[in-house]
């Protein structure tokens, strides 16, 4: 279940949306002050995981406004924040967007509405981590370093002049050092179709990788080629 926490003075709603936020995968943490919510928001406080994924936030709070209690998380977290108020006008809301909130919704509102937006935005933040993640992981083997997430290849310091198959193929084998990798099978990751009788596609752009990658820093090949089976990255 996801970690919600949710900071509201209407102790009546906070335990029938907890309730209802239950039956959609929502694990629900409820204070009841601004003080207590910046607490809960930036330590995790009552969660089950030790950390919150969403907050939901009044703007009419005792103690320390919403507003006031996003300015204060947002000088130490990006914890996603969506505004719950009974203010609906459009300058509140702007404040509250331009304060760092990720959504705003008037009360009273539809259940099944925040829900979709409670949804919609962690589906967001899992795709800018999801990218991040790719954009940061590497590949490394002797020289040459692989970014999964731009698809370019380094070999030292230089950046080498590699195509989406090259890549692809490159990668196979890097992830695969040492062992086979058939040319059925690179030609089904690379070519994206089954290898056909007298298909030599695959062996070229084997050639034309092996041509761009050159020699092990020790001058030793990098690639052996296992006559009609298929290739794989030499290791030591």
């Amino acid at each position: 279940m996801i970690d919600v926490l949710l900071v509201d003075d209407d102790l009546e709603l906070c335990e029938l949306l907890a309730e209802f936020l239950r039956t959609e995968s929502f694990c629900v943490s409820a204070v009841h002050n601004g003080m207590a919510g910046v607490e809960a928001a930036l330590s995790g406080q009552y969660s089950q995981s030790g950390q919150y994924s969403l907050v939901l936030l009044d703007v009419t709070l005792p103690r320390l406004n919403g507003f006031d209690v996003l300015r204060t998380i947002r000088q130490k977290s990006n914890i996603p924040v969506i505004m719950l108020t009974a203010r609906g006008d459009d300058v509140d809301r702007i404040v509250g967007l331009e304060i760092g909130a990720d959504d705003y919704l008037a009360k009273p509102f539809n259940h099944r509405e925040l829900v979709a937006r409670m949804k919609s935005i962690m589906r967001r933040i899992r795709a800018l981590e999801d990218k991040e993640n790719c954009r940061r992981k590497q590949l490394y083997i002797d020289d040459l370093s692989l970014n999964l997430g731009n698809h370019e290849v380094f070999k030292s310091e230089t950046l080498l002049d590699v195509t989406a198959t090259e890549f692809t193929l490159l990668k196979t084998l890097v992830e695969n050092a040492g062992e086979l990798v058939t040319r059925e099978e690179l030609t089904s990751l690379a070519l994206n179709r089954s290898l056909t009788i007298h298909d030599r596609a695959i062996d070229m752009h084997v050639s034309n990788l092996r041509r761009k990658i050159g020699s092990k820093p020790d001058g030793r090949p990098r690639l052996r080629t296992v006559r009609g089976s298929g290739y794989f990255y030499i290791v030591d």
